[in-house]
């Protein structure tokens, strides 16, 4: 599985036609993004990325190919869902299997749609959202401790050791706050242990997702009283907020390429709100993207950041990680100043790279390997 964002939301908000614009806009570009739903409820979604094609034109590459970020539509959530309510534990199994969230939350009024609370309040919205989470973690934490104290009780070092960080994982929770405002003040023994061994949904990185209505955003480029509130709230964890219209995006999903720019102008906008959901998932993730460039082939590769060469030559093959011998590397924007590989070198900007080289972002590569 690739690097996956949930779509998550309360009933009403916009969260599925968001979702199937995102989808719909690849399958649209067919030709140019290989579209593919892996269920009716995943897809791959590529990552926009212009300097792709600037290299592509620069090699003359025959062939594109971006990167992907996986979206997951999961099931709208009710008041109640750690409880069982609505669909319940099964969309918060969902969410347990994506690496971040995007929570959709509705910044807009419209009498014809009516919300699941019976009022519009973003805040409130994520609230609910987020007490379910915590719900549902106090409950994982809970159970563990009844093990764990008893073990604790016997006189197991191991398990004392492990009391400690569950008593203060339930100390945060039982405050009705998200782990994930903790990352930073945690230790990393405690958050790794809440985040990689009890996989608790509330260290999963959050983005919100605004949905304003088609006349704000052209008014006031979707400031409007509801987004405020909800960038106001995302400043507790330094969470990115993304304004957009859903129905907008639905729109122009639905319409060819050449087409979906004419609306855009408009609009005042210079691209779909979708690409910033895209990069900022992929932001939100931690990811970078590097670079592989012939005649063949210009090709997008994702890895996280702090990723050393041999393990990114291993996205491309095995092999390339196992008989890594050297990466030759230029950054993308001395491959563009100088006009690709052969200027690059001309130029003493191309550099070989050994075994310890941290990948950085927009690094164009030539893998050197013997297996």
């Amino acid at each position: 599985m690739g690097f996956s964002l949930g779509i998550v939301g309360l009933p009403n908000v916009g969260k599925s036609t968001l979702f199937n614009a995102l989808t719909e806009s690849s399958k649209a570009e067919a030709a140019n993004y290989p579209f593919c739903t892996i269920e009716p409820n995943i897809g791959k979604v590529p990552v926009p990325d212009p300097r792709l094609y600037k290299i592509a034109e620069i090699e003359k590459s025959q062939k594109i190919t971006p990167t992907y970020l996986e979206f997951r539509d999961i099931a709208g959530l009710v008041r109640g869902a750690s409880k069982g309510e609505g669909l319940g534990n099964q969309f918060l199994a969902h969410i347990r299997e994506v690496d971040a969230i995007g929570m959709v939350v509705r910044c807009f009024d419209d009498e014809n749609v009516v919300h699941v609370e019976g009022s519009v309040n973003p805040v409130r919205d994520i609230e609910i959202i987020d007490l379910e989470l915590i719900a549902k973690d106090l409950e994982s934490v809970e159970k563990r401790l009844e093990k764990v104290q008893k073990l604790a009780k016997i006189g197991k070092k191991e398990a004392k050791e492990e009391l400690e960080k569950l008593l203060k994982i339930k100390e945060i929770l039982e405050k009705l706050e998200p782990l994930r405002r903790y990352k930073s003040s945690l230790p990393e023994e405690i958050w790794n242990y809440a985040s990689k061994e009890l996989f608790l949904l509330t260290t999963k990185p959050v983005m919100y997702i605004a949905n304003v209505s088609e006349e704000d955003l052209m008014e006031n480029g979707g400031e409007n009283e509801y987004v405020k509130q909800v960038k106001e709230y995302a400043k507790k964890e330094n969470a990115p907020v993304v304004v957009v219209s859903a129905k907008l995006e639905a729109e122009l999903a639905q319409l060819p390429k050449e087409e979906r720019q004419e609306l855009l102008k408009e609009y005042g906008l210079d691209e779909p709100g979708l690409n910033k959901v895209i990069r900022e998932g992929y932001r939100l993730l931690d990811l970078i993207t590097f670079f592989t460039a012939g005649e063949k082939e210009a090709r997008a590769w994702t890895i996280k950041k702090g990723t050393k060469a041999p393990q990114a030559a291993g996205k491309i093959h095995s092999d390339f990680e196992r008989g890594f011998i050297a990466a030759e590397v230029v950054s993308y924007d001395d491959f563009v100043k100088y006009g690709g590989w052969v200027g690059a070198r001309e130029a003493g900007v191309a550099r070989l790279e050994g075994k310890d080289y941290v990948m950085q972002d927009g690094d164009v590569v030539i893998f050197r390997f013997n297996v």
